[in-house]
């Protein structure tokens, strides 16, 4: 079928929907007319999912929620790029780039994600995977190379007509990966680049949206809600909705860092690492909640430990949110064996001697030293980011949730809007106070 067949087809069905027609226009249909259908992107997709209407624009920026759809969009565009698929494109793009945070997550989501640039292809339009040679070649001899935000200089010498990044907030070199890039962009009348990401307020992304020639559109997830589990809209949004953390990562909001806050994400992505090096000592700090119903607050775990070169790791952030006590007892537990820690640090305000007796339910023999708060989060806190503002404290690893409760925490002691106590920071502030007893005054410990 023509392109303006296509066309007239698009407007018959949208009648026929409204007309509550659909089932019999679907029938008069052969096999080839359905596959089109099943495959003709701009028929299925939402306004924030096609290209910007903006005149000359370079870089196309989608912000989007958790689920919302960005990936789906961006394995679209790469795809009509490839095989020069109007209306998104006029002509084949020979070589394209997929950048992504690394190579595994470029595999795992660009390309064999269950909305990647493998299953958004029909049979005879699917491009073929060259796993050793890292890249998509396609039918027509177009062709796609992977890239890692790990290692930017990996793009020096490649050339390209179009390009997608994704998760660009999350990339370690964010910069020097997206500047190679760029040098790289000399290929075809108007090379193109599509970003696709969940939004954090990074310094690049910023940069990216203020650039007169970058076109942004934004996807809340509650606009996909159709094509996600009917259980997670509700779920997600009586836990996040509203909240600072809802707003970023459900409505694909940059959430900025509150002015008073006493972390700044610099910190935290400046002395970023994969992994820990060898470590001298491991706690697991658990803050329990007062109750245990859904909506109580959640129970803090943060596993850290302290290295030979005098810093501080952070492990892992295990919290838990609205379980009753046996069951962030045995994440605690679990916490502890699975780092092989030397003991668990737990603030005992709420719960005394019992939170304690219910460890000890799970494991007689943990060693638990109880630790009990006298002044104000705030004041406990300030030590503790001032290791970070030092470039003291490294996070092996991303942890996202956490990341956000502290760039958003301030001197009241709230994180975001306040809603919920900081659950997360607490169990942190209580894990790197114990691991740094000599550098940072120490609240009253009692070991058991």
């Amino acid at each position: 079928m023509p392109s303006d067949g296509v066309t007239i087809l698009q407007r018959a069905l949208k009648r026929c929907a409204r007309d509550r027609a659909l089932k019999e226009v679907l029938a008069a249909l052969d096999d080839g007319d359905i596959a089109r259908l099943i495959y003709d992107w701009p028929l299925w997709a939402r306004a924030a999912q096609m290209p910007p209407t903006l005149e000359g624009w370079r870089t196309w920026v989608i912000l989007g929620g958790r689920g919302a759809g960005k990936t789906r969009a961006g394995a679209e565009w790469v795809r009509a790029q490839a095989l020069g698929l109007s209306p998104l494109a006029a002509a084949p793009a020979r070589r394209i780039a997929l950048v992504g945070e690394t190579i595994a997550q470029v595999r795992a989501v660009m390309i064999e994600g269950v909305s990647g640039l493998l299953d958004v292809h029909p049979a005879h339009e699917r491009p073929v995977f060259e796993a050793s040679k890292q890249q998509l070649v396609w039918p027509n001899g177009s062709i796609a190379q992977m890239f890692s935000a790990e290692q930017p200089e990996a793009l020096r010498g490649p050339q390209f007509a179009a390009a997608w990044c994704d998760e660009l907030a999350k990339w370690r070199q964010a910069q020097a990966t997206w500047d190679m890039l760029q040098f790289g962009m000399r290929l075809g009348q108007a090379p193109r680049v599509v970003v696709t990401t969940t939004p954090r307020a990074t310094a690049l992304l910023k940069d990216l949206m203020g650039d007169a020639r970058t076109a942004v559109t934004r996807a809340r997830t509650a606009e996909n809600a159709a094509n996600l589990a009917p259980w997670f809209m509700d779920e997600i949004m009586r836990r996040y909705g509203g909240t600072a953390l809802g707003r970023q990562e459900l409505d694909g909001e940059i959430v900025e860092e509150r002015g008073t806050g006493l972390w700044q994400r610099r910190w935290i992505d400046d002395a970023r690492l994969e992994e820990a090096p060898a470590l001298r000592r491991i706690v697991v700090a658990v803050d329990p909640p007062v109750s245990a119903h859904a909506g109580s607050d959640a129970c803090g775990i943060v596993v850290a430990g302290k290295g030979a070169d005098a810093r501080f790791y952070v492990l892992a952030d295990r919290t838990l949110q609205g379980r009753e006590p046996l069951a962030w007892a045995r994440a605690v537990v679990a916490a502890y064996r699975d780092f092989a820690a030397d003991k668990v640090v737990a603030e005992v305000n709420q719960g005394g001697d019992l939170v304690v007796a219910v460890l000890r339910q799970v494991d007689e023999a943990l060693p638990v030293a109880t630790v009990r708060a006298t002044r104000g989060k705030a004041v406990r806190a300030e030590p503790v980011a001032a290791l970070y503002a030092e470039g003291r404290v490294v996070h092996a690893g991303r942890f996202e949730a956490l990341e956000d409760q502290m760039c958003t925490f301030g001197m009241d002691g709230r994180s975001g809007d306040g809603a919920r106590s900081p659950d997360r920071v607490d169990a942190l502030v209580w894990a790197l106070t114990e691991l740094s007893q000599t550098n940072v005054s120490r609240p009253h410990v009692r070991m058991l």
